[in-house]
């Protein structure tokens, strides 16, 4: 509580600094505004893109990341395409939340972004700082404007996208003419510090500036126009976009404290490599400067173009840290996975439900499928102790009646009070979640996520259902009546024998072995229901059991019987790939 309030303090007191330097002076007045529309147009393209490529960008993430070079290259694409690396970033901690890639992929990722994002100042240099606004920007709005009222979802993100360019490009307009306002009145040029004392300055500066401002695309913007208004000289630029490209790692830091431990890896990893590139680009510092004047020389950059000279700084040095550290990545992947393993004292605690994945509708769709099978996995272990029944005593065993003859009748697990205390919450937090992820999904994907709230409340019947046979199989079964013990011995194997058979389908890969496994299953079930009907009938007139033996039989075996076909609709939902193979399997 002590550092909320601290926070609320810095808040305001950032407020009242601003709000001061916004009444002091019109020149800072007019660079803060174009920060601020710089933001805006930077929040409308990334609000755009998130609408335009509905789920595209997720995919063509999840199936591009299977080896370093092409999750670098995927990486530097992405970035480049949505100049956004928060919103990569983002996609890639969710899909590592879900497991649908592996954490060297998403350290590839986030490799080949801090390449991507160097495109920002390209795109400044070039038409920022150049371009009359008046020409571009203002037709840019307009469109914007017209695109986002819409009513169609694709030409509202376009609008959005083409809405934040133009945004982008007038608060660049607006950083440059207060630059220019200033250079009559202070030369911030005066205080260029030659040496390693002027590097630590600057670089210091940088990561202070991008801290504050949460956007190194905002940094670049206010880096570029100033060294184009000749208010800083090229070596501090340079040491300034060193600092800022630190700094937007420890952004990301920040961010990723409330994120699970995959989220915190790529964090670490974002900062690592961050780190390890600039104090190879501050030790080689003249170097490189020297390396980039002759490479601009030869691309057509002109020698007085600081601004393009700079954002080939940027990216040459980003490129470096690539091929510096890119050979290393296995080894480096397995040093994170050393890190921040999370001991799970409560065994049900949502695993996959990040609240940084709930906007990616592919991942949160796997986040909740992987859930629902924690919850599933979770209950199967309490069905089985409610029937006395280690899962390793049955689970692909070739004598599921003998495992059941022969098992340990002191287990003690009451599953009311597993259902109660554990059980229960984690399905109210997968439904939660799940409802919450609805709102911003297509209509197919939003069934997806229905279906599996509906394997989830499946979950939790079938446990209800335990509840009202446990007390009875612990009764009959040591009971002296030999028949009645095998009755209840009976229901016990096949509802074995069903998590077996859900077990086993679970490896298979072909959805149709899949399906006809737990067609097969279904089969078997009917039978021993059919049979269970004609053989209580057959007890009770040869006097082998009595009335009350009769009517716990009937209740319990209609019990069991619904068990299973839970079970099976929780399969046939979970572990079915195909959604026509799948609604198949349900409606049946």
């Amino acid at each position: 509580s002590r550092s909320l309030m601290l926070k609320k303090y810095y808040y305001q007191f950032f407020l009242l600094t601003l709000a001061f330097i916004l009444f002091y002076n019109d020149d800072y007045k007019t660079i803060i505004v174009g920060i601020a529309i710089f933001f805006v147009g930077m929040l409308f393209m990334e609000d755009g893109f998130k609408l335009f490529n509905s789920g595209l960008l997720e995919k063509v993430l999840q199936v591009s990341t299977s080896t370093i070079p092409k999750a670098v290259g995927t990486g530097v694409i992405a970035t480049a395409i949505t100049q956004s690396s928060s919103l990569i970033s983002i996609i890639i901690i969710s899909f590592l939340s879900a497991e649908l890639i592996t954490l060297s992929g998403a350290v590839g990722v986030i490799f080949g972004s801090n390449v991507g994002s160097t495109t920002t100042a390209w795109i400044i240099s070039s038409l920022g700082v150049k371009v009359d606004i008046a020409t571009y920007a203002m037709p840019l709005i307009v469109f914007g404007v017209a695109l986002k009222f819409s009513s169609n979802k694709n030409y509202q993100g376009i609008g959005k996208i083409v809405l934040g360019l133009g945004f982008v490009l007038l608060g660049i307009d607006y950083m440059k003419d207060g630059f220019e306002g200033l250079g009559g009145k202070f030369d911030f040029s005066k205080f260029a510090v030659e040496g390693y004392l002027g590097v630590l300055i600057y670089v210091s500066l940088g990561v202070a500036i991008t801290i504050i401002m949460h956007s190194s695309a905002a940094v670049m913007a206010l880096i570029i126009t100033a060294l184009a208004t000749n208010q800083i000289i090229y070596i501090n630029a340079v040491e300034l976009v060193i600092g800022a490209n630190i700094g937007t790692t420890i952004t990301a830091i920040l961010g990723s404290i409330a994120s699970n431990a995959n989220g915190k890896r790529v964090a670490l990893s974002h900062f690592i490599f961050n780190v390890a590139t600039a104090v190879v680009a501050v030790i080689f510092l003249h170097q490189l400067s020297d390396f980039v004047i002759f490479l601009a020389s030869k691309i057509g950059i002109a020698d007085n173009n600081y601004g393009m000279k700079l954002a080939l700084f940027h990216t040459v040095f980003n490129i470096l840290g690539v091929i510096l550290i890119s050979p290393f990545t296995n080894q480096f992947v397995k040093y994170l996975e050393t890190l921040f393993i999370e001991v799970n004292i409560y065994a049900l605690k949502p695993l996959y439900l990040d609240n940084v994945v709930i906007n990616v509708p592919n991942a949160a769709i796997e986040s909740i499928r992987k859930e629902t099978i924690h919850l599933y996995d979770s209950a199967v272990e309490a069905i089985s102790h409610s029937m006395f029944l280690h899962r390793h005593d049955f689970i692909k065993s070739t004598n599921i009646a003998n495992a059941v003859k022969n098992s340990d009748m002191s287990i003690d697990t009451d599953i009311n009070e597993f259902y109660a205390n554990k059980i229960k919450s984690l399905y109210g937090e997968i439904i939660h979640y799940a409802t919450l992820s609805q709102e911003n999904m297509k209509e197919d994907d939003q069934d997806r996520v229905y279906n599996l709230k509906l394997a989830s409340r499946d979950i939790v019947e079938a446990m209800k259902n335990m509840r009202d046979l446990q007390k009875n199989i612990s009764y009959y079964s040591k009971s002296r009546n030999t028949y009645i013990q095998e009755e209840y011995n009976n229901l016990r194997v096949y509802i074995a024998k069903t998590i077996d058979t859900i077990e086993k389908l679970k490896e298979h890969d072909d959805d149709l072995d899949v399906i006809s496994s737990i067609e097969l299953l279904k089969e078997s079930i009917k039978i021993l229901d059919d049979i269970k009907n004609s053989r209580i009938d057959a007890l009770i007139r040869e006097n082998k059991i009595d009335s009350k033996m009769a009517t716990s039989l009937i209740n319990d075996s209609a019990f069991a019987y619904d068990v299973t076909q839970k079970l099976i609709q929780v399969a046939t939902i979970l572990w079915i790939k195909d959604k026509d193979i799948r609604v198949l399997g349900v409606q049946k």
